[in-house]
């Protein structure tokens, strides 16, 4: 994963333009993300990366009432948007495929090319929807560490908390994510 080019953002959080610019000098870190996030949910054959991070980008842009204090959130906030236009792809093509046999990874990272069927793809969401209402925090590094692809130290830098804190959320989140999924 590649560093944060948090230098090259010149706006002050939460004035017009802030989010312009974030998105204008992390577009590379953005289609790094939505490559992965497509391929990783085996939506590379309807969706392409520059699509999705313009998708993506369309959905931010449409909340005003956001405002982002460092890159690191933005990424975060960006990637549950293309998370979501992923699933939402993905159920739209199975739908019109009814089985299409596409490949979902399952949460467990080690087994990370364990194939998941697309009918479980509604109860992962559901699950990850949950546990973001009930502890965000957790859901936040989910996101981080599993579709945003950071390390646990990266995720602290970002969270501004210790790496252990950060492996502590991780392991909830996951037993969490576990018995939501009937694991």
């Amino acid at each position: 994963m590649s560093t944060v080019h948090a230098e090259a953002v010149a706006p002050t959080p939460g004035r017009p333009g802030h989010a312009d610019a974030l998105f204008e000098s992390l577009y590379d870190d953005l289609r790094r993300l939505a490559r992965r996030e497509v391929w990783r949910n085996g939506a590379r054959d309807f969706v392409g990366t520059r699509t999705l991070v313009h998708e993506a980008w369309l959905e931010i842009s449409r909340r005003h009432a956001l405002a982002f204090d460092e890159p690191g959130k933005f990424l975060a906030y960006a990637t549950q948007t293309m998370r979501g236009l992923v699933i939402d792809r993905v159920r739209a093509h199975h739908a019109q495929k009814r089985g299409g046999g596409l490949d979902i990874t399952a949460l467990d990272t080690h087994a990370a090319e364990q194939a998941m069927q697309p009918d479980q793809l509604d109860h992962v969401s559901e699950a990850i929807d949950a546990l973001a209402a009930t502890e965000p925090q957790l859901a936040q590094v989910v996101d981080l560490k599993f579709f945003c692809g950071f390390t646990l130290a990266e995720i602290a830098r970002m969270l501004d908390v210790s790496e252990r804190t950060v492996q502590r959320q991780w392991e909830k989140a996951r037993l969490m994510l576990h018995d939501a999924l009937g694991g």
